[in-house]
C-alpha cells in the first residue's frame, strides 16, 4: 500500500506524527496499517498518522464540495487506527509540512485554511511561529463540573467536559504531587461513561501550569493541542473567567493558549507553536528549548502488523466515589 512513498516523521511539542503524502487521494488507509506504523516497537512509532490530501479527492463521509472551502484536508488517525475529529498540534505540523515541501506558498503573516473532520482551521505563519484559530469550544453539560473521574493513583476527582471538538475531561489537581502520582498506564473510570471515549487532561497549579494528557486511542502523550486548549479553559473557569491567556507546561514543552470573546458569545481558544527553522518544529512562545526534527524516509514495504499501547475503553464509575 505504501511502497514507493516517502513518509515524514515530525512533532509539535513532542506530539509526534507520521505524515503520508496522498495528494490525489489514491490510498485507502485501514486501521491495521495505521496501528502498525504507529507501533513504537515494530513500526515507525508515533502518536498518530496524518494523511495529506486535497479536499477535492476525498470520498465517502469526508467528501466535500470541491468548489467550496480549503484546498487541503488533514486526515488524522489515532495510533490505534481510529479516526479523530481534529489534532491541534497536528494541524500546525500539517501546514509546516506543506510549506517546507514547497507545495504551498505561505509568506510571513500569511495563512492557510485546512479542512478537518472538526471543521476548517486557519493557520497563520508568523515567522517563525504558527498561530491557529482552534474554533469555538463547547461545554456539553454547562459550565459546572460535569464529569467525575477516578484517576488511578489519585482517586476520584470532579472535572469539566470540553469539546474542541474532540471530547476532553479536564481535572484540576491540588498540587503537583498528585499530578506525578497519577498512573496513566491504567484506564481511568468516568461517570458518566463517554460512549465514544474521551481524552483526559490532568492539570496542576502554577504558571505555567503543569499538565499530563491521556489520549483516547493512543495512551499518554507528551502533548495534545486540543487538550491544552481544554485545560486552559478549565483553568479560566475555575478562576471565574471566560477569557484570557493561560500558560501550560506539558512534558513535550510549554504552550500558551489565548481564549478570546466572540460577538455571538462563543469563545475561540488560540495556540501557538514556534519552529526554529524550516527543518524543525518546536513548542511555543517564550520557550527556548531545542526543537524537534522533521525526518523523512522512503517506505520499502508494509510494516509488520502491530498496535500502539493504549488503555482499554472507559468503564462506568461505580460507587468508589466516596
Amino acid at each position: 500500500m505504501l511502497e514507493g512513498l516517502t513518509l515524514t516523521k515530525a512533532h509539535g511539542a513532542g506530539n509526534d506524527f507520521i505524515l503520508i503524502p496522498d495528494f490525489d487521494g489514491r490510498l485507502r488507509l485501514d486501521a491495521q496499517t495505521v496501528a502498525a506504523l504507529c507501533d513504537r516497537h515494530r513500526g515507525v512509532g508515533a502518536d498518530g498518522v496524518i494523511r495529506v490530501v486535497r479536499a477535492r479527492a476525498l470520498q465517502g463521509a469526508d467528501a466535500v464540495d470541491a468548489g467550496v472551502g480549503p484546498e487541503w484536508f488533514m486526515d488524522y488517525r489515532n495510533a490505534d487506527g481510529s479516526l479523530a475529529e481534529m489534532c491541534g498540534n497536528g494541524v500546525r505540523v500539517f501546514v509546516h509540512y506543506l510549506r517546507v515541501q514547497g507545495v504551498v506558498d505561505v509568506p510571513v503573516g500569511g495563512s492557510l485554511a485546512v479542512a478537518t473532520r472538526g471543521g476548517v482551521k486557519t493557520v497563520v505563519f508568523d515567522g517563525p511561529s504558527y498561530t491557529v484559530d482552534m474554533g469555538p469550544y463547547e461545554l456539553p453539560e454547562g459550565q459546572s463540573a460535569s464529569i467525575r473521574v477516578d484517576v488511578p493513583g489519585v482517586g476520584v476527582r470532579d472535572g469539566v467536559r470540553v469539546d474542541m471538538p474532540n471530547p476532553h475531561a479536564v481535572v484540576l489537581l491540588a498540587d503537583e504531587r498528585e499530578l506525578q502520582a497519577a498512573r496513566l498506564t491504567e484506564q481511568p473510570v468516568y461517570d458518566p461513561a463517554p460512549a465514544d471515549g474521551i481524552n483526559l487532561e490532568l492539570v496542576g497549579p502554577g504558571s505555567p501550569a503543569p499538565m499530563r494528557v491521556l489520549e483516547r486511542g493512543v495512551g499518554e502523550t507528551l502533548a495534545c493541542g486540543t487538550g491544552t486548549c481544554a485545560a486552559a479553559l478549565a483553568v479560566l473557569l475555575a478562576a471565574e473567567r471566560d477569557e484570557g491567556t493561560v500558560d501550560l507546561s506539558s512534558p513535550g514543552g510549554r504552550l500558551a493558549v489565548r481564549i478570546a470573546g466572540l460577538p455571538d458569545g462563543a469563545r475561540r481558544p488560540r495556540r501557538r507553536i514556534r519552529p526554529p527553522g524550516d527543518r524543525r518544529i518546536r513548542a511555543v512562545t517564550r520557550v527556548a528549548d531545542a526543537g524537534p526534527r522533521v525526518a523523512q524516509s522512503p517506505v520499502a514495504r508494509r510494516p509488520t502488523a502491530g498496535r500502539a499501547p493504549c488503555p482499554a475503553q472507559p468503564r462506568r464509575l461505580t460507587d468508589r466515589t466516596r
